[in-house]
C-alpha cells in the first residue's frame, strides 16, 4: 500500500489549535500525528498478541485440565515482585 493519506483532523482548524497547543520545543503536528499513529499501531499488535496468548492457555486448560485460580496467579506474581524487589535493593 503506497497512498498517501491526509489525516482529516489535519482540516478540523478547532482540532488543529488544540494540538499545536500542546506541542513540545521543535515539534510539529505531523510529528505528533506520525508518533500518536505509530503508538497506536503497536498498540493495536501488543493487543492482538495478548488476546492470542490468552486464547492459547484457554486452549491448553481446556486440554489438560490443569486450571488455575486468579488467587494463585497472583500470589505467583507477587512472589516474583517481591524476589525482583530484593535483588535490587541489594
Amino acid at each position: 500500500m503506497n497512498e498517501t493519506v491526509k489525516p482529516s483532523v489535519l482540516d478540523d482548524a478547532e482540532f488543529h489549535a488544540a494540538a499545536e497547543s500542546v506541542l513540545r520545543e521543535g515539534e510539529t503536528v505531523a510529528d505528533l500525528i506520525d508518533r500518536s499513529a505509530r503508538a497506536e499501531v503497536e498498540y493495536r499488535r501488543e493487543q492482538a498478541e495478548f488476546v492470542a496468548r490468552g486464547l492459547a492457555a484457554l486452549e491448553e486448560a481446556e486440554r489438560t485440565g490443569v486450571w488455575y485460580s486468579a488467587e494463585e496467579v497472583h500470589a505467583e506474581l507477587r512472589a516474583k515482585l517481591e524476589k525482583r524487589k530484593a535483588e535490587l535493593s541489594q
